[in-house]
């Protein structure tokens, strides 16, 4: 009698796993997808860095479009096209070139 239960509940065991993993791959495929969209985003931002990279990756996974958002200019690039526009002066004239064109963008 102790035989019969023993297989009994070997096979009770056994037929629990069997369902567990086969129910486990309907929520993997939903984790694929993402995964899919994931790289797919991340390869449309794939020129931006930082938080332009961020932001348009994240839009693009909630459906939005990378182009319609205007990336910000950071502080470093404003610099560097100011100082490109105001490259002709010199001293004074050029800082407050400078800071005209900084307060301007």
């Amino acid at each position: 009698m102790s035989m019969r239960f023993s297989l009994l509940a070997a096979s009770a065991v056994l037929a629990l796993a069997t369902t567990t993993a086969f129910a486990a791959p309907q929520s993997s495929s939903s984790t694929a997808a993402h995964s899919t969209k994931l790289g797919q985003c991340s390869h449309a931002a794939a020129g931006k860095t930082g938080a332009d990279y961020k932001a348009a990756r994240d839009a693009c996974m909630k459906g939005g479009d990378t182009a319609a958002a205007p990336a910000k200019e950071t502080q470093q690039q404003k610099m560097a096209r100011c100082s490109k526009a105001n490259a002709g002066k010199k001293g004074a004239d050029f800082k407050t070139a400078q800071a005209a064109c900084l307060k301007g963008s």
